[in-house]
């Protein structure tokens, strides 16, 4: 997951819009036309970036067509301090949320407790 996380957010040009759509759907479930809306983007530019998250195993779907909402794997929810690490190397550190701003987010974003070297 981390060599993916890094190509996808740390090596890429769309690595900043790829990680505030990893963030904002860790809050909050969300079809293509809300993410766009909620993160001031193209649609089009915000579709591109859910299917490259989808076919890299970041992220899952639920329903179909207009309604179709997508959600973290939960592969992507065990990984969340890898997310953290790369987002931090790749100086984009200021738009992930702060621990008093979200609960389990910050340095803490791991949702379920386990660490890293329990998962490698």
């Amino acid at each position: 997951m981390r060599r993916v996380l890094w190509w996808l957010i740390g090596g890429s040009r769309g690595g900043r819009n790829r990680l505030r759509i990893i963030l904002t759907l860790h809050e909050t479930p969300m079809n293509a036309n809300q993410l766009s809306e909620s993160l001031e983007l193209d649609y089009k530019t915000t579709r591109h970036h859910l299917d490259l998250l989808c076919e890299n195993g970041v992220l899952t779907t639920m329903g179909d067509g207009y309604g179709m909402t997508y959600f973290l794997t939960d592969q992507m929810k065990e990984n969340l301090d890898i997310l953290e690490q790369v987002a931090r190397k790749a100086d984009m550190a200021e738009l992930l949320p702060t621990e008093s701003s979200s609960p389990g987010a910050g340095a803490n974003m791991e949702s379920d407790g386990e660490t890293q070297n329990e998962r490698e």
